[in-house]
């Protein structure tokens, strides 16, 4: 895995209040309340470098270490993650393995919980952002965000010609729908290989898009979301995201 030790919080999490330590544990997920409790009481706990045993006691985020190391950051935390191909954008572990099980176990017990901002399916990879923060998971995933992003595309059959037009265009209509596609950007690399730049979030877009013109996708990876990138990255692989680098 990659993961930051100590990434920049984000910046509305500087003003954050104090707040009680076993509820600051419980809510990173370090612990149960009770449990939180315990560990507080073990003395595994230091504030500004004094050791406190006291579960009421209260503080700031930044205050606090844990078995000495700090704590993970505060709400609004954003994740970054290569996501490999057969994992799904689910809570729901009926339906496989979940990308959620790639981050540590504690992250998964965090309240509120981590999700995925918008969804790859189970076939695709690339890059997928996750976020504890409601407003921001929110705002991304709206209609009204049209943020780019970018897709490498692997086609069973070979290109037509006219697909790059027909994106551009506007007027696609998906099966199902009424409205039209926004105007996306075709690249072609050679007859069965492509990127697909959109700036929509429909289901199974890409896949959908190609389908509509009598093709199929055998293969779909997301290299881009407006100017983030997977960098150095490899499948399975996350970091946290700097304040800096949030989409705003």
């Amino acid at each position: 895995m990659s993961l930051n030790a100590s990434p920049k919080p984000p910046m509305k999490n500087l003003k954050l209040s104090k707040q009680r330590l076993d509820q600051l544990l419980t809510s990173l997920g370090y612990a149960s309340r009770s449990e939180s409790k315990k560990l507080i009481a073990s003395g595994l706990v230091t504030v500004d470098g004094k050791q406190i045993t006291k579960s009421d006691f209260k503080a700031f985020h930044h205050e606090v270490l844990f078995e000495g190391i700090p704590l993970d950051p505060p709400q609004g935390m954003v994740i970054l993650m290569h996501k490999p191909v057969g994992l799904v954008c689910s809570h729901d572990d009926g339906e496989g393995q979940l990308v959620y099980d790639l981050l540590p176990v504690r992250w998964r017990n965090r309240d509120p919980k981590i999700s995925t901002i918008g969804r790859l399916d189970k076939e695709t990879s690339g890059l997928l952002l996750l976020t504890d923060d409601g407003q921001l998971l929110h705002r991304l995933t709206s209609p009204k965000y049209h943020v780019s992003k970018l897709y490498e595309v692997t086609l069973d059959r070979p290109l037509k010609g006219d697909e790059g037009s027909i994106f551009a265009s506007g007027t696609l209509i998906l099966n199902g729908e009424k409205t039209a596609c926004l105007p996306a950007k075709l690249e072609i690399i050679d007859n069965t290989h492509v990127t697909l730049e959109i700036t929509e979030g429909r289901y199974h877009q890409v896949r959908r898009m190609f389908a509509a013109l009598g093709n199929h996708v055998t293969a779909l990876h997301r290299s881009r979301i407006g100017d983030l990138t997977l960098g150095d990255l490899q499948s399975g692989e996350y970091r946290i995201l700097a304040q800096e680098e949030i989409p705003n």
